[in-house]
């Protein structure tokens, strides 16, 4: 026994002295540990309430690459990079050699056909008919004016009167898409699946366990609500001109659509339905949360609308007026850069190759492309970085101060090369309309003692919302 028991203490002595350098080492350059067998799951566990500010950090650490190792038996190793380089080398370079893949589409198997789980034929045939169908269709931006503004006029601006203390975050989400949770429930799951072996998170779905049981709920509610939305469209004038009718007419019959037609279309309209309500929401309270830290980029924008509308009402400015606003357009890029809607994106060559940076991949490797950390990173924006200044998108011409534009693959919040967001500039007109009228009415102030941090979620929302006075410009004026 005694020998046994000597060999016992060796062992033990030899795992703790490993650990010890393992932990030493940690400590001297920063990055996660590797562990024998466990990989990288320790520190992934720690951190997964805060992954995409983990990212940040390690890739700060790694010149912008880096390889996160999973456990040995569970094949979920993630080559993580916010590298410009291979940013562009990816999305737009050798774009056809990093389609969304079969994982791609097997974790966000809710978006079944849409443009998103799309790629080849199908993902084209998206593209020409959605720009054809929608963003060409001659109503287009009259409808999308005159929409937005009854939704401010008469939902928006009354609900603030009503509730001078409220969720803006929650408002937001309302006011771009009335079903409120179903998508939050839904991106939460979707970020988690990333990080479990396959088979882990389709047991917890085929059992209802977990995010995945509330996923299931959001599936269901969706299907609900775009099934009955088709259902009443039938009963109208076929010949009405809608955008509803105009869309379903540009995907009838074509190639690539054999399926179901009503469940295709229902994957077409929540695809849409999700890129339209994040970028929007997500990205004005960001902005909201942003104004309000730097009260004095809220003044300022406050009084460039004021000088562009000549003391008239905010709703006499045109989209064209609105692309003179260079403060407010800023601050919304600003906001885009430091919480962008689409915090990351998954990748997958289908065949070997070797990116910028030297790292070896192939048709195994799962790299996560990592926008958020992008727009923390001192090599690519300054040392002032995590400052939110608007003047960052100011460029000085012959004409005076007009707005900076930066290359796709540095400042990816719409995505970069072929499949750059097709609703970019409607999403903008969106913002800006609805950000000036609360800037000309409101000012925000944050709720005291209130936490703001990202979710962990595919959507880089607020954990917890954005609790906030607002505080009416009439009020301020008369006590001022």
């Amino acid at each position: 026994m005694a020998p046994l028991r000597h060999y016992t203490d060796i062992l033990l002595l030899f795992i703790l002295l490993l650990i010890s350098g393992v932990v030493f080492l940690r400590r001297r350059n920063g990055l996660p540990i590797n562990w024998p067998f466990l990989g990288m799951t320790p520190e992934i566990l720690l951190n997964i309430h805060r992954i995409h500010n983990f990212a940040t950090d390690f890739l700060k650490l790694s010149n912008g690459t880096f390889l996160l190792k999973g456990p040995k038996f569970a094949n979920i190793d993630m080559l993580f990079t916010s590298d410009p380089a291979n940013i562009h080398y990816m999305l737009s370079k050798n774009f056809p050699n990093y389609p969304k893949g079969p994982d791609f589409r097997r974790i966000f198997d809710i978006l079944g056909n849409g443009i998103f789980n799309s790629d080849h034929e199908l993902w084209e045939l998206h593209r020409k008919t959605t720009t054809m169908s929608l963003f060409k269709h001659p109503n287009f931006h009259t409808i999308l004016e005159t929409t937005i503004k009854n939704k401010i006029d008469k939902g928006l601006l009354p609900v603030l009167d009503h509730y001078p203390e409220t969720d803006l975050q929650e408002i937001f989400q309302r006011f771009t898409f009335d079903a409120i949770c179903a998508f939050t429930d839904a991106e939460e799951a979707l970020l988690l699946r990333h990080f479990l072996p396959e088979k882990v998170w389709k047991l917890q779905k085929r059992f209802g366990l977990g995010k995945e049981k509330k996923l299931s709920e959001a599936w269901k509610a969706f299907d609900e609500f775009i099934y009955m939305c088709l259902s009443q469209k039938e009963k109208e004038d076929e010949k009405s001109a809608g955008l509803l009718t105009s869309l379903k007419s540009g995907f009838s019959g074509q190639i690539g659509t054999s399926c179901d037609s009503k469940q295709f279309l229902r994957d077409v309209i929540l695809n849409l339905m999700l890129a339209g309500r994040d970028t929007t929401s997500t990205t004005l309270s960001w902005f909201f949360y942003l104004l309000a830290k730097n009260p004095s980029v809220e003044n300022k924008i406050r009084k460039e609308i004021q000088n562009k509308t000549g003391g008239r009402n905010w709703k006499t400015l045109t989209i064209k007026d609105f692309e003179g606003l260079i403060y407010l357009h800023g601050g919304l890029c600003e906001a885009l850069r430091l919480y962008p809607p689409v915090a990351l994106e998954h990748k997958a060559p289908t065949k070997a190759d070797v990116l910028p940076t030297g790292h070896v991949v192939d048709k195994e490797t799962r790299i996560i492309l990592s926008f958020y950390s992008m727009g923390r990173m001192e090599g690519l924006w300054g040392d002032d970085c995590m400052e939110f200044k608007p003047e960052r998108w100011f460029s000085k011409g012959v004409n005076g101060i007009g707005i900076k534009h930066e290359p796709s693959y540095k400042f990816p919040a719409f995505h970069a090369g072929p499949r750059t967001c097709l609703g970019k500039e409607m999403g903008m007109v969106q913002m800006k309309m609805v950000a000036a009228a609360i800037v000309c009415n409101y000012r925000v102030e944050l709720v005291e003692g209130h936490m703001v941090c990202p979710s962990d979620s595919i959507i880089l929302q607020m954990k917890y919302g954005l609790k906030v006075r607002v505080v009416p410009i009439t009020t301020i004026n008369q006590s001022g």
